[in-house]
């Protein structure tokens, strides 16, 4: 029996890249994307290409509004501005306006369930704690954790199969995460960072400004498009 994998995809880079190095460690992806109220759904229709691109048995696109509907973050309440250009909040120590209130804590919980039932083993998120924006749920002691509550509160864990949580690019940076997925021939063209959502990246947002730094730092000339300003 092929052995499985859940992927939570985003649509955006890093995910995209967790595709790739799931796909080369011969897993079968199962990719789960949420719908959670973003201002835009660029990045749930990007996920969609970078799934048909990998051939998958099944892409779950799972609707979590209610996120949308208590705000509480710049990029599901529309009366909290996306910053542009501003600092790193990582170097800052203050966390962006962009955080999601418990994100990555709720799309791992159904992730976990979802790996239950499709008998995967193994969930990849494409969490990073080096060129990132400063959320507290990308940190790997997050991970750590969470991979202590799936040992003890799933089926899995009480039978001693269990499921594990991998966050391949926890320690690299942009530059190595997308060295590493240009070596496995991920499609970076079909990715999307921006959380402004339009056609062509703004190039001013943070999630825009750490892509771009990190394509330059590879060398690499990122694929897809941007404004011009």
């Amino acid at each position: 029996m092929e052995k499985k994998a859940v992927v939570v995809l985003s649509g955006g880079l890093d995910s995209t890249t967790c595709m790739g190095i799931a796909k080369d460690a011969g897993y079968e992806l199962y990719p789960l994307t949420f719908y959670y109220g973003q201002r835009h759904n660029r990045e749930v229709e990007q996920a969609k290409k970078i799934a048909d691109f990998y051939g998958v048995p099944a892409h779950r696109l799972v609707n979590l509004d209610f996120l949308g509907q208590i705000g509480g973050s710049a990029l599901t309440d529309t009366n909290i501005e996306v910053p542009v250009v501003q600092a790193n909040a990582a170097d800052e120590e203050e966390i962006p306006a962009t955080y999601v209130p418990a994100r990555n804590m709720i799309f791992l919980s159904l992730a976990v369930a979802y790996a239950e039932v499709v008998g995967a083993e193994v969930i990849y998120i494409g969490v990073s704690a080096v060129d990132y924006s400063g959320y507290p749920d990308c940190r790997p002691e997050f991970i750590r954790s969470m991979n202590e509550t799936v040992h003890l509160a799933t089926k899995a864990g009480a039978k001693g199969t269990g499921i594990r949580i991998e966050a391949p690019l926890a320690h690299l940076s942009k530059k190595e995460t997308i060295e590493w997925g240009l070596a496995l021939g991920v499609p970076y063209e079909l990715s999307t960072s921006c959380y402004q959502g339009g056609a062509e990246a703004c190039g001013e947002c943070d999630s825009c400004r750490l892509r771009l730094k990190g394509f330059a730092e590879a060398g690499v000339k990122d694929p897809i498009s941007y404004q011009k300003g």
